[in-house]
């Protein structure tokens, strides 16, 4: 759909206006005919149809343009009333800085931003309405910290909320220590089998070294033997000469 002809002000081009609805171009795309629609106008249009509205020459989606520039340009200068003109707004501009406007207009009516309201007020008007929203939160008066909403404060009652607090961190406080507790038991038994490898590793070395030690000694004692025997024949060499 189109912008309501009657927000502009002075003449409107019957070449700016859609060929559907009628109303001042929105979006605009071009068919090889040049006639002009609304883009939401003429997808749904095509949706039923094959032709150009106007003159009923076969067109398809991929066969729309943009607007010619100089049809742009003459869109976009295009003097026109804010939509919340039903509201207060006396602000007329352009259509090419219209969105700019009304996304910052103070007569748009925006939600509040209070959850669980549902209230609709002007931008202007916002800050009057949180102030006195029954939806509104603020901290307890009577000192306890808790933010409360003002609907709620005939139920609210410190010393439950603060007991309801307690609990939830006692309860908070065991989850913590419980899992600190499973991951110091982790770790233990973690270096607990770390130490049982080490050791056994230990334990082979030690194994190792006296079956190396044994083996040296071995070795010692076979080259003791074999000095004695030498030392024998030096001896008996030695006589055998002083005989001779």
């Amino acid at each position: 759909m189109g912008y309501d002809i009657d927000r502009f002000v002075g003449y409107v081009n019957e070449g700016l206006l859609c060929s559907i609805c009628r109303d001042v171009l929105e979006d605009p795309l071009q068919a090889p005919c040049e006639h002009a629609f609304c883009t939401a106008c003429i997808h749904g249009w095509l949706v039923h149809h094959s032709n150009c509205p106007e003159d009923r020459q076969m067109i398809d989606v991929s066969l729309l343009r943009p607007l010619y520039r100089y049809m742009r340009n003459d869109l976009n200068r295009l003097q026109l009333h804010c939509k919340n003109r039903e509201y207060g707004c006396e602000m007329v501009c352009s259509l090419e800085s219209l969105d700019r406007h009304e996304r910052e207009c103070e007569y748009n009516q925006i939600p509040c931003s209070n959850a669980g309201c549902t209230v609709q007020v002007e931008r202007r008007n916002l800050d009057g309405h949180l102030a006195v929203c029954e939806y509104r939160s603020r901290e307890c008066p009577n000192g306890c910290g808790y933010i409360i909403l003002s609907a709620e404060d005939t139920q609210h009652n410190c010393v439950a909320e603060l007991r309801t607090e307690l609990e939830l961190l006692r309860s908070e406080m065991i989850c913590r220590v419980e899992e600190a507790k499973h991951e110091m038991e982790s770790r233990l038994d973690s270096q607990r089998r770390h130490m049982v490898q080490k050791e056994s590793v230990l334990q082979n070395e030690i194994e190792e070294l006296k079956s190396q030690m044994s083996r040296l000694m071995s070795d010692v004692r076979s080259l003791m033997a074999a000095e004695r025997q030498h030392r024998q024949e030096l001896e008996q060499a030695e006589l055998e000469k002083r005989e001779l």
